[in-house]
């Protein structure tokens, strides 16, 4: 079985890591560089990177973190938001990522899953997917979570695969921020409807949310923000936790 990994999420707005809950109430944390290099210490599997307002505003994403990180810290990292192009990937990957994130221009132009998979290999694709149920019925939602796309989750989540999507990161809108647990229901549904590892975003608050993700929502993978950056959780202490459950975790 392949190891689960805990993948700390910063998301970047105006150069600082910021937080907010369901999307809303944004304060500001820390310097990207400096929470970077300390969670590669702790033994992070991985970092995700989120520009979140630069699609909403319309702007090219941050490259200049990405170059100050990717010389700080040697475990792999994600970076999306702001991501239009073939030309973008390529941007963020020559700047030092190894995976970069989609998510609404995917959605505005699916065919840029496959050319980015053909470029870049697979491996590199990451398609991020904000969701929320509306009328009973699991919704993609696009722009930061502002704008209901009217696909349904799970069609959209197996048509990316199909793309060229090597990885889905799901979050959950309702639980974001709110520390009471992911969604492990959804999760398990996505993971069960596609072939590709599952990243869980959305909800932890505690150890036991990220064993019972990954356990009973079925996720390769558990991401999770403002536990870490407020230090409620400690990381190495969440891996020994989750290895004394029997769950394939590395040890850092």
């Amino acid at each position: 079985m392949l190891a689960k990994r805990i993948i700390p999420c910063l998301d970047v707005q105006d150069g600082r890591v910021v937080k907010g809950k369901r999307f809303t109430n944004i304060e500001d944390i820390a310097d990207p560089v400096e929470l970077s290099k300390r969670y590669s210490k702790l033994g992070a599997d991985e970092l995700v990177f989120y520009d979140i307002t630069a699609t909403h505003e319309k702007r090219g994403i941050f490259l200049d973190v990405v170059k100050r990180v990717a010389k700080e810290v040697h475990i792999p990292f994600t970076v999306g938001g702001g991501i239009q192009s073939v030309e973008d990937f390529r941007a963020v990957l020559n700047a030092g990522a190894d995976k970069v994130s989609v998510n609404s221009a995917a959605v505005q132009n699916p065919s840029l899953i496959d050319e980015a998979s053909v470029r870049f290999g697979n491996q590199c694709v990451v398609l991020s997917i904000d969701t929320k149920q509306v009328d009973g019925e699991w919704m993609v939602f696009v722009k930061g979570g502002r704008e209901n796309t009217g696909q349904n989750l799970f069609r959209w989540a197996q048509e990316g695969e199909r793309r060229g999507a090597g990885e889905i990161v799901l979050n959950v809108m309702d639980t974001d921020g709110v520390k009471q647990g992911y969604n492990n229901e959804v999760m398990a549904r996505i993971s069960e409807c596609v072939n590709v590892p599952i990243v869980a975003s959305g909800g932890a608050g505690e150890m036991k949310h990220f064993r019972d993700v990954l356990i009973d929502g079925k996720a390769d993978a558990a991401l999770a923000a403002s536990v870490f950056h407020f230090e409620e959780i400690d990381l190495q202490q969440l891996k020994q936790y989750l290895y004394n459950h029997e769950l394939p975790i590395r040890q850092g």
